[in-house]
């Protein structure tokens, strides 16, 4: 302790003390370290990058699992839905294949009673000539089965659309004949739905001989229904298993008819429309139809357009809600008790409940086209640059000496003598012309008869022998006339035979000369070609869609973005609760029907309706990704009127075909390639995808064939479709890597013209034109490369095309399907 009692104080070192790092020992921070950092502070979890991984892997496998389990029960439930009491009864269309089985034969031992079953023979579809209710109280289901007619093949894929189940009745030993083979194919492209086999006969072959003849039939089947069961119906007993199969079996899901509201018509009835005049007479032809069914696919809106599949669209006034008339019995009725009805709506009291109404403010409009104002986009008023030419001219008045007391106007009449001298020359020179060329006529008829003359003294020579090789021609011809060959001949049509042979002459040579054409001779290429250009490359060189568009574009309608907008509506459908609901009884009644819709449903055709998404109305360019079918052997052009079965739609239009490729331009063909898909372009209702398309070609005679299938592609106006024309010249002098080219132009001017367009060969050269030579055609072309003298120069020219407005909603039904022998191969026809 120092002296003095002083204590000492400790040193505080100042702020230029030196700090020294601390011992990096390698280890963490203790916790006691963390916490006195954090002071009491709680910091939030931290994963490492191993336990983030597997909690996202724990994520993504939890939501697939709830994604699973939410689409299983989606499933189960629209199983267990369809035929109960909670959704529309099973819709089951009975089809026979073949010529010698009986379908009513099928549907005669459904109703028998020993299936257990409660049949409603007047709660079928009204007016068909097989149609049925049936109620099973031991499965809890309830059936409707319509027999379409076959040999209406419109009726049969308008009843495909919307039947749950098809039952296709099959030969024992064959299957199917060449006509079920046509149905089936259209059945496939259109969407076929569940589907049952069913075979007929096996009963009364002998019993050693039934499973062979079931193996061979099973085999028979296998290539177009591989994992398909055969179901012999020649007893109730098959038929109670039948039943069976059809109530539990996995339903298909066609997204063309599950995302819109439909039903089929079991009955109908039609007012016609009253004039407003007091009179009470029938004001437009028009009238109400009002159809009763079952919804099926999503719910119905009042306020949207509803399609009746061949007669066109039509609006909603109201929709009813009338009693069940195919209630399921849930319980057998006890002794002094009435069995236990589940009635939709109403209870069974029969009163008819009005559900909703049309609002004329928010109800779709019919309109289809859009308005077309000739005068828009029309400059009434002259611009500067106008206004300045029209001054210059005025400037330069013409000069020239004309009578006294004439006026303007008189004098604007008046010939000057330069211009007489001119259409002078003009004259003389159409004059020369024609003196040229009556000038070769004399002398081709002046040589005519020199040979002639010359040729009568050989004639008079042999005149005697002439005349017995005359005598026996005749007698010749005699005989084979009365030949067997001239029966064959009656059935024959001369007409269709020369447009047949026409049509196969431009298929060969446009498939051994794809897309060359002549060059005229009397016309100037720069004006018979003035609409088409020259590209530097098809891929790259820029076309501008907006550029030069015709009339018909003005009357149509565009997305800004088609798939944006279709994502949108479809996800708006998907997620409805309003309207009336899916397994409800409705009567809908629909306004301005003509009476030719009733007419039809009186004749026993069936009546399918279906409810349109949101600008299904309205016309635009609707494209369509099809490929040939193997069963038409005769060539289909290019703009030809064509039958189309796009969704429920079905319509007659022109097309253009044109190659399926991801670029922004697309070359059009002219024929329909068999080897390849194609990209067929219409005016048409605008239609979402996906949806299936049948293209048929009708006959003269009114038969129509089966020549493409495919599907929806995409709807878009500006879709660049090119027309490509080539034309085609020779070498004449070959000198290098220059050579002489002609035949592709007759005349100085066209070689100038399109002096800029790249020339190419079919040996692979490419070059240009370099300078004309004379003044008959002949160029000299500079290349990448030594030409050969078998070459060819090309040059290609393009065009833009559009489809023919030619739409029309009414289709003419088919005649009944006849065999007949296909055509001749294009190998076995003459080319010369």
């Amino acid at each position: 302790m120092a002296a003095g009692g002083e204590q000492q104080q400790a040193h505080r070192p100042g702020t230029l003390k030196q700090k020294n790092k601390q011992h990096k020992h390698g280890k963490h921070r203790t916790k006691g370290e963390i916490g006195r950092e954090n002071k009491g502070r709680v910091a939030v979890m931290a994963l490492t990058k191993k336990q983030r991984r597997e909690m996202r892997k724990m994520d993504r496998r939890n939501k697939a699992n709830q994604l699973r389990r939410n689409k299983k029960d989606s499933v189960l439930t629209e199983k267990r839905k369809l035929g109960s009491r909670d959704g529309p009864p099973h819709l089951v269309a009975v089809i026979a294949l073949h010529a010698g089985v009986d379908a009513g034969a099928v549907t005669k031992i459904l109703r028998g009673e020993g299936v257990g079953g409660v049949v409603h023979e007047d709660q079928g579809v009204t007016g068909a000539k097989d149609s049925f209710g049936l109620i099973l109280p031991r499965f809890k289901q309830r059936f409707i089965f319509y027999r379409p007619d076959t040999a209406d093949l419109h009726a049969l894929l308008d009843v495909a659309k919307i039947a749950d189940s098809l039952v296709f009745v099959l030969e024992s030993t064959e299957g199917w004949d060449s006509y079920g083979e046509y149905c089936l194919s259209c059945l496939f492209a259109q969407g076929l739905p569940s589907h049952a086999l069913v075979c007929q006969g096996v009963a009364d072959l002998a019993v050693k001989k039934r499973t062979e003849s079931r193996r061979v039939l099973s085999r028979l089947v296998e290539s177009h229904f591989p994992d398909a069961r055969l179901f012999p119906v020649d007893s109730e007993q098959d038929a109670t298993l039948l039943l069976r199969h059809l109530s539990g079996q996995k339903q298909r899901r066609l997204g063309f008819r599950s995302r819109r509201s439909h039903l089929l018509v079991q009955r109908a009835t039609y007012t016609p429309n009253t004039s407003q005049n007091g009179t009470g007479g029938p004001a437009t032809g028009l009238g109400t139809l009002c159809v009763s069914g079952y919804i099926r696919g999503s719910p119905l809106q009042v306020n949207r357009l509803v399609h009746i599949t061949g007669h066109g669209d039509f609006q909603l006034s109201q929709i009813d809600a009338p009693a069940d008339p195919l209630p399921l019995v849930t319980a057998a009725p006890r002794p002094g008790k009435p069995g236990r009805d589940v009635e939709m709506m109403d209870g069974g009291d029969g009163d008819v409940r009005v559900l909703m109404k049309a609002d004329p403010e928010k109800r779709e409009s019919l309109q289809a086209e859009a308005e077309v104002d000739p005068m828009d986009g029309e400059q009434t008023w002259p611009t500067e640059a106008e206004l300045e030419e029209a001054e210059e001219a005025r400037k330069k008045r013409r000069v020239m000496k004309v009578p006294k007391g004439t006026s303007d106007y008189q004098a604007t009449w008046i010939i000057d003598d330069a211009e007489q001298e001119e259409d002078d020359n003009d004259i003389d020179s159409c004059a020369d012309d024609d003196d040229d060329e009556d000038g070769m006529m004399e002398d081709e008829m002046d040589g005519d008869n020199e040979s002639q003359d010359a040729g009568s003294e050989c004639a008079s020579e042999g005149d005697d022998d002439d005349g017995e090789e005359e005598e026996e021609e005749e007698e010749e011809e005699e005989i084979s006339s009365t030949g067997p060959d001239q029966k064959y001949d009656e059935g024959l049509d001369e007409a269709e035979e020369g447009e047949g042979l026409r049509r196969y002459r431009e298929a060969r040579a446009n498939e051994l000369f794809p897309d060359e054409v002549d060059t005229p001779l009397d016309v100037p290429a720069k004006t018979r070609f003035q609409k088409f250009r020259g590209l530097k490359s098809f891929r790259s060189s820029p076309w501008d869609p907006l550029e030069n568009l015709p009339l018909d574009y003005s009357r149509i309608y565009q997305f800004q973005n088609f798939e944006r907008m279709r994502r949108r509506i479809l996800a708006d459908v998907a997620s409805e609760e309003e309207g009336a609901m899916e397994g409800w009884y409705v009567t809908l009644h629909i306004v301005d029907v003509p009476p030719s819709v009733m007419e039809s449903f009186q004749t026993g055709k069936p009546l399918v309706l279906v409810s349109l998404l949101p600008h299904e109305q309205k016309m635009s360019v609707m494209h369509m990704l099809v490929r040939h079918h193997p069963s038409n052997t005769e060539p289909v052009k290019s703009k030809e009127d064509l039958v189309f079965q796009c969704g429920f739609r079905r319509f007659r239009a022109s097309a253009i075909f044109s190659q399926h490729t991801s670029a922004d331009k697309h070359k059009m063909e002219r024929f329909l390639r068999p080897d390849a898909p194609t990209v067929m372009s219409v005016y048409a209702p605008i239609t979402f995808p996906t949806a299936g398309v049948l293209v048929f070609k009708q006959r003269d005679n009114g038969m129509q064939d089966l020549v493409a299938t495919g599907t929806l592609l995409s709807c878009d106006p500006q879709r660049v479709v090119l027309k490509r024309i080539v034309l085609s010249g020779h070498p004449f002098k070959i000198n290098r890597r220059s050579a002489v080219v002609r035949y592709m132009f007759f005349n100085r001017d066209d070689i100038l013209w399109f002096k800029p367009v790249e020339l190419r060969t079919k040996w692979g050269r490419r070059g240009h034109i370099k300078e004309a030579l004379g003044t008959h055609g002949h160029m000299k072309c500079v290349f990448d490369n030594q030409l050969r003298s078998q070459d060819t120069v090309l040059m290609n020219l393009y065009k833009r095309v559009y489809p023919h407005w030619t739409y029309d909603p009414y289709v003419p039904a088919p005649l009944s399907w006849v065999k007949r022998e296909p055509p001749p191969a294009l190998c076995d026809i003459d080319m010369e």
